[in-house]
């Protein structure tokens, strides 16, 4: 069990690209939501920790939930516990690569590395999506080509549920009114300032 486990996160671990510093993009969530765009594959499950799942190796998700249980930075000795079939370099070695993915943060007290998760489990979800966007919105200057990516948001949406599908627009249509107020306000402090 403990070598699988070891090996599993091996096989998914991934490089940081070297030019950001502190916060590493996912790109595993990317390469497979650039392979459902393309394909035109349903996404890999719908609950929380099969959505993580996707991005998050079964070991890794093992130490994102015992973090989040608890209430205040753990080391690896803390958490050994909670896993005693996974040696105790390979607990490190996974805390270790969690904090190179911008999942945990790290602190040091004495000669331990002290571990807690940027993100709740929603938040986490939040981020791994924000971060996914950006990266294909930014791989899609021109407008044409943002609108393969639109659409299948939109049908992967409506798949889901029509009543999601509702609340998207009202989202698109509240974002627009704001947008309009605030370029009406900016006209309007501009005139008054002539």
């Amino acid at each position: 069990m403990r070598r699988e486990l070891s090996d599993y996160n091996t096989a998914v671990a991934f490089e940081p690209e070297p030019a950001r510093a502190g916060r590493h993009r996912i790109r595993s969530w990317v390469r497979a939501a650039r392979r459902r765009l393309t394909t035109g594959a349903p996404p890999p499950a719908s609950g929380p920790s099969e959505a993580l799942s996707a991005v998050f190796g079964p070991l890794e998700l093992g130490v994102l939930e015992a973090l989040w249980r608890r209430a205040e930075h753990a080391s690896v000795r803390d958490l050994q516990l909670g896993f005693p079939a996974v040696a105790y370099t390979t607990l490190m070695t996974t805390l270790d690569r969690l904090f190179k993915k911008g999942v945990l943060e790290r602190v040091k007290r004495g000669k331990a590395f002290y571990y807690a998760p940027c993100h709740d489990r929603d938040g986490l979800q939040t981020y791994l999506a924000a971060d996914t966007f950006e990266t294909l919105l930014a791989n899609s200057p021109r407008s044409g080509t943002i609108q393969p990516l639109l659409s299948c948001f939109v049908d992967a949406v409506s798949r889901r549920d029509a009543l999601l599908l509702d609340e998207l627009e009202e989202m698109v249509r509240l974002r627009k009114s704001r947008r309009r107020r605030g370029k009406a306000v900016g006209r309007r402090s501009a005139e008054a300032s002539r």
